[in-house]
């Protein structure tokens, strides 16, 4: 379960160690019984992928539901003033990259206050 200030991290060509060095830090702190700070994120191997499911639109989408909180796909689509068809294939994208949910109402909604973009540069080649 999110929690309203949850933040969802969005990282382009970031290498399989740091993913993995990460876990190992959460692992090694829950054998010590220390909090563990939830960490929600989604890898894309360039940024072309993740512009391709991060539009502009979907990008809206995310802030409307942000702004007026859970609500229907027709209501989403009307307060975007976009067909409802295109609302509903932009909202089940989003869910299956985590970005937005469904509750069990139907209502969709972002559980996110926060979505972070880190893009890693390729190394320098050596000359």
């Amino acid at each position: 379960m999110k929690t309203g200030n949850a933040v969802l991290h969005l990282t382009v060509g970031e290498p399989v160690e740091a993913s993995l060095a990460r876990a190992g830090t959460v692992m090694k702190a829950a054998r010590q019984g220390k909090p563990i700070q939830p960490y929600f994120g989604v890898g894309f191997d360039d940024v072309g992928e993740l512009f391709s499911v991060f539009t502009p639109k979907r990008w809206e989408l995310i802030g409307a539901l942000r702004e007026g909180g859970a609500m229907t796909i027709a209501e989403l689509a009307h307060q975007l003033k976009r067909d409802y068809k295109n609302v509903y294939n932009d909202c089940e994208h989003l869910i299956e990259w985590m970005a937005i949910e469904k509750n069990e109402s139907g209502l969709v909604f972002s559980p996110y206050a926060e979505i972070v973009v880190d893009m890693k540069l390729p190394d320098k080649r050596a000359a």
